[in-house]
């Protein structure tokens, strides 16, 4: 499948299912590219599968929390009531303090991003070809396959460590932490020479932690999704190597679904020990 009056070729099939759907700040209508727009460009296939997903999960946990029973529980109520538990256990052993938002957060996270990164095991070219019918050029269908999706998610939690450490500690605690780590003297002249050092080496530590975030599980992501195209692609050549393509989708599902979940894990549990480490007062 190829973009109107593009050549069908491999290259050509790879770069349509790595376009975005976008809207450009002072243009109508749908574009794939946004010459001059700079940061008011919106992927809006992201935007909406990243808020539909949402949905779906506020929904789905809702309609359990309103029909869950007493008696004999139903699969769907016992799945959830697992998920809940298996998030509230893991951030009890790593969250050493106290607060009413890591355990709701720690599961939005992990619920929401496993949602988003399943989108992945559908085949590539289902809802493209049926947004061709409705007038929709491109559509990726993957939002974690967006850097701008993993690093809005990773920007968040940033936000988060930052509003933390100030309440903890208070500005004053948070600024010593910056300034007087990991080198401290008792001599106050040498503590002075050593501040400007302390304050690049915590703000890198400290920028890290949301790029770590946001790079992880995109490079993780897009590559998945990229060797999906490639696979598809074999179809296209002949019978056998089709055949061999079949094998290696089927294959690389089942090893995508392991991804996609320790993915998932990977953000919800780092977010936790990086809201764990702003919630200590040293």
């Amino acid at each position: 499948m190829a973009a109107a009056g593009e050549e069908l070729t491999s290259v050509g099939y790879i770069r349509h299912h790595l376009t975005n759907l976008q809207v450009c700040a002072g243009e109508s209508g749908l574009h794939t590219h946004c010459e001059g727009a700079g940061f008011w460009t919106f992927n809006i296939d992201t935007m909406f599968w990243s808020a539909l997903l949402g949905i779906v999960f506020i929904s789905l946990f809702r309609m359990v929390a309103v029909k869950a029973t007493t008696g004999v529980p139903g699969r769907l109520q016992c799945f959830v009531e697992m998920l809940v538990e298996f998030v509230a256990k893991t951030v009890n052993n790593t969250f050493h303090a106290r607060s009413r938002l890591i355990a709701p957060l720690a599961l939005t996270i992990f619920v929401w991003v496993f949602l988003m990164n399943l989108m992945d095991l559908v085949p590539v070219d289902l809802i493209p070809y049926a947004a061709t019918l409705v007038g929709l050029e491109y559509q990726k269908i993957v939002p974690t396959t967006d850097l701008n999706t993993t690093f809005g998610l990773s920007i968040g939690v940033f936000l988060l460590i930052i509003f933390y450490s100030i309440k903890v500690k208070g500005f004053t605690g948070f600024i010593k932490e910056l300034t007087l780590h990991p080198f401290h003297s008792k001599n106050p002249f040498l503590q002075a020479i050593l501040i400007p050092f302390n304050l690049i080496l915590e703000s890198v530590t400290l920028l890290a932690k949301p790029i770590s975030l946001s790079m992880r599980l995109f490079g993780s992501m897009y590559a998945g999704e990229l060797i999906f195209i490639l696979i598809a692609v074999m179809y296209s050549t002949n019978l056998v190597i089709g055949g061999l393509g079949g094998v290696l989708q089927l294959g690389w599902a089942i090893f995508h679904i392991l991804v996609i979940t320790l993915q998932a894990f990977i953000f919800m549990m780092l977010t936790i020990v990086y809201m764990s480490m702003a919630s200590q007062d040293h």
